[in-house]
């Protein structure tokens, strides 16, 4: 066993002191600093928690704003289109006014037309009565379903005045027309049943009979049937086959006279 000097055991009792002492300050340090530590700690958390809530208000901030703009365009499409809605209802409002214009002008107008219309019936009746007498039968009905018609209150005026015009248009088709039928006429006394008839517009009326012995024409200077010379017979024939569509067109001679004005 080893035995320590003097001077050893002073070295060694000057350790253990230091030491000791080492130990109570490192003791006395950490009871100091443990707070501060404990103070840090907590701020670090403060400040994560206050991170975390910055996050979320960001968060929310971004979308209240994505909400914002789409809410500005949301109503900028609406004002749009509430523009344009109400320059539909301006124009509609516009053509209202001008419907209800229309309707006052139409109520004046019909008060106009309904005696225009009379007058034009009759004026068609004179026609018929002055005109090359054909198809006397047929024309004379059309004037007497027009008399009714202006006379009908079942009859709207536009349905009046387009029987009206409809019934000028044929008189007007008469005009440029040429026309083979067959038909009853009495000449002096005499009845002619199932003739041949022509008309060439409204200046040449021709009858004849099928055995060819009568052929007669009618005569607008003297209003009355004459007999046309035999020689223009064959012509006669061809014209009523280019009227009912036998053969082409072709020139024939026909005698004329000038059509007279109704009285």
């Amino acid at each position: 066993m080893k035995i320590l000097t003097k001077r050893q055991i002073i070295r060694l009792g000057g350790s253990v002191v230091g030491g000791l002492f080492l130990m109570a300050s490192f003791s006395v340090y950490t009871q100091e600093i443990e707070p501060v530590l404990e103070t840090s700690r907590q701020a670090a958390e403060g400040t994560a928690q206050s991170q975390e809530r910055i996050d979320e208000l960001d968060e929310r901030t971004q979308e209240l704003l994505s909400q914002y703009r789409a809410s500005l365009k949301q109503l900028e499409q609406l004002n749009r289109y509430n523009a344009s809605q109400q320059r539909q209802v301006d124009s509609q409002r516009a053509e209202i006014e001008s419907l209800n214009q229309d309707i006052d002008n139409i109520a004046s107008l019909q008060r106009a037309m309904q005696p225009l219309m009379e007058d034009m019936v009759d004026g068609l009746a004179r026609l018929v009565e002055a005109d090359v007498p054909f198809l006397l039968d047929e024309r004379r009905s059309r004037v007497e379903r027009l008399q009714a018609a202006m006379d009908d209150p079942s009859r709207t005026p536009a349905q009046r005045y387009r029987m009206v015009v409809e019934a000028y248009q044929i008189e007007n088709e008469y005009g440029r027309t040429i026309e083979a039928y067959r038909g009853d006429i009495e000449v002096d006394g005499r009845l002619f049943e199932n003739v041949d008839f022509l008309r060439i517009g409204r200046v040449e009326l021709i009858f004849r009979t099928d055995d060819d012995r009568v052929l007669k024409r009618y005569d607008t200077e003297t209003g009355s049937w004459v007999d046309l010379d035999l020689s223009y017979l064959q012509d006669v024939k061809t014209a009523a086959r280019i009227a009912r569509e036998q053969i082409p067109p072709e020139l024939m001679f026909m005698p004329v006279t000038a059509p007279r004005d109704a009285e």
